[in-house]
């Protein structure tokens, strides 16, 4: 997307506020057409003073408080065009910013696997606030800078055409001189705002990561790294500037140098009695009136590329295809009696690279099934076909019978119940994180779930109980803790289908026993899959399921695989054999 396109588009964002847009070029009308009014009036009280004793003061009394007048009007009006341009650039800004976050919301899974989180957290505040900055300047120096040059010029060659001349041909040197630093300066600040981003995504990594970092001593390789990728957006950022900038002192160094020149013919135009004093003195002024936007335009070039760096970063992630659309006549799955069919499925996140190339299996309703295997064997990229947060290659999986392609997929999700080895928390009370997937949940049916995922002793030991806010991290919970947390969100929804990857793997094996108990009531009659690595939480399992690269080699009950002798056994052997 070019220049030209991108502002196009961000004007078409602005263009839904067009009664503000209104009354702005009206105060804008208003305040400019007050500031070249003004230098006619100084020329007039100017010329009121012919010399010595020929002072009319009286005329010069009106004239100054007509002046006075213009002014304050011109104050006024522009201050409402101020208002009216905060507000127009702040509510593009902000719708701008529901839809990136709405677009964030609806991308694949995909998106948010393979772009840092701070990458995009940058794209969310700081390049909107780029944004923002660049629509509010440009806004109100365009348009005051455009009334301004019109009315100027008008002014101008009422009072001398000739001097007009002059001014006008020093206006194509500014626009050419700024246009030849910015254009090899807009290039900078679009790799600016990119090693921004990828900044802002290392920085969060490490703050999120402090444990770890503190743990590994990573303390000095981490400040070694940031120091070079801070370094090289320094490096940047200052090219990016120094360029930016070098545009409004070359223009003003033109319409100085322009200034001067029309003194020189003034003067001799004022000998020769052509021009007043006071039309010379206004006509000077309109010169610099006229050439105000100018420099004031490649004054706010640096904050205008700027922007457009950062509208290019936004509206390319406003351009990515979101999750595909359900089916036209997509079905609502109710309450699923959890019968699950894959059938000859294929995927790979990469092309080149295949990870499940022929998985079949038929589960029937009621059915644990375990699934267990080395990293990247595929265990959770099976989960994550089931729910629909990648699409298969090919084949297909089926739930009471019916294409998972052809449900909704909010009811498909609505079947389910997932509790991951990640746990996710959010700035709110306890009572909120467990009730996330029943808002209208009562206290009791809270308090319920909470007993039944054995979080409800630590909670009532909390300063507010289940009124403590927490943060999004957790705040001053255990892992452990957050987990339970977790678990009881799931058993207060109470999904007809349970998906467990490594649910308990940060729990201690007294409460896990205990959740293993609360787990076997929740899925009794249930569907469930459960990942895991510690073979303890599976024995139970109707069938497990060993997958090696995408593929399941082994299945069947634990005494089976056991007998067997196979992969499954050298790997419980491997947990359980005392050494």
């Amino acid at each position: 997307m070019n220049n030209k396109q991108t502002w196009n588009r961000l004007l078409t964002y602005a263009g839904q506020y067009k009664k503000n847009a209104i009354w702005a070029v009206i105060c804008a009308v208003v305040s400019v057409a007050a500031s070249l009014i003004g230098p006619l009036l100084i020329g007039e009280t100017i010329d009121q003073m012919i010399g010595v004793g020929a002072v009319h003061f009286d005329a010069i009394g009106k004239l100054l408080v007509i002046l006075a007048t213009v002014y304050v009007m011109g104050s006024l009006f522009g201050w409402l065009l101020i208002n009216l341009t905060n507000k127009i650039a702040y509510r593009t800004v902000y719708d701008m910013r529901r839809e990136l976050f709405d677009q964030l919301n609806i991308l694949p899974l995909s998106y948010h696997d393979t772009h840092p989180q701070g990458d995009s957290i940058s794209r969310f505040v700081n390049d909107m606030d780029a944004v923002s900055d660049g629509l509010l300047q440009g806004f109100s120096t365009l348009l005051t800078g455009v009334i301004t040059i019109v009315g100027a010029v008008v002014l101008m060659l009422y009072i001398s055409p000739l001097m007009t001349i002059v001014v006008l041909i020093s206006a194509p040197v500014s626009y050419y001189v700024a246009r030849f630093i910015t254009t090899r300066s807009q290039q900078l600040f679009r790799e600016q705002a990119t090693i921004l981003g990828g900044l802002n995504g290392y920085v969060e990594e490490m703050i999120g990561g402090q444990k770890v970092v503190q743990a590994f001593q990573y303390e000095e390789r981490s400040f070694t790294q940031f120091e070079k990728k801070n370094q090289e957006l320094y490096e940047k950022g200052m090219r990016s500037q120094f360029y930016g900038s070098l545009s409004n002192p070359a223009t003003r160094l033109v319409n100085n140098v322009t200034f001067s020149i029309i003194a020189m013919i003034g003067s001799v135009a004022v000998i020769l009695n052509t021009v007043t004093v006071g039309e010379l003195s206004s006509f000077l002024i309109f010169s610099n009136l006229f050439a105000k936007p100018f420099n004031e335009i490649t004054g706010v070039l640096t904050q205008l590329q700027s922007a457009t760096a950062s509208s290019q970063r936004i509206f390319a992630v406003l351009d990515l295809e979101p999750e595909q659309p359900d089916q036209a006549n997509a079905l609502q799955l109710e309450h699923s009696k959890g019968m699950i069919t894959f059938d000859k499925v294929k995927f790979a996140y990469q092309a080149d690279r295949p990870l499940i190339t022929n998985f079949s299996l038929k589960v029937q309703p009621g059915t644990r099934i375990a699934i267990v295997g080395q990293t990247g064997a595929g265990k959770t990229t099976l989960v994550n076909l089931l729910m629909r947060f990648y699409e298969v290659n090919s084949g297909t999986i089926t739930i009471d019978g019916v294409n998972i392609n052809e449900i909704t997929r909010d009811s498909l999700r609505h079947n389910f119940g997932m509790v991951l080895q990640e746990t996710w928390l959010y700035g709110a009370s306890i009572r909120d994180n467990i009730a996330y997937g029943k808002q209208n949940a009562t206290d009791e049916e809270v308090i319920a779930a909470a007993k039944a995922a054995h979080a409800h002793s630590f909670i009532k030991r909390l300063p507010e109980g289940y009124d403590t806010l927490i943060t999004g991290t957790g705040g001053s919970l255990s892992q452990g803790q957050e987990q339970l947390l977790t678990i009881a969100r799931v058993m207060l929804v109470d999904p007809p289908m349970l998906i467990l990857d490594e649910a308990t793997s940060s729990i201690d094996t007294r409460t896990e026993i205990r959740i293993q108990k609360a787990f076997q009531k929740m899925i009794e009659g249930r569907t469930s899959f459960v990942i895991a690595h510690r073979l303890s939480t599976i024995r139970e399992a109707d069938l497990i399921l060993y997958m090696k690269n995408g593929d399941v080699v082994e299945s069947g009950s634990h005494e089976q695989l056991l007998a067997s002798g196979g992969h499954y056994a050298e790997l419980y052997n491997s947990q359980f054999t005392t050494i």
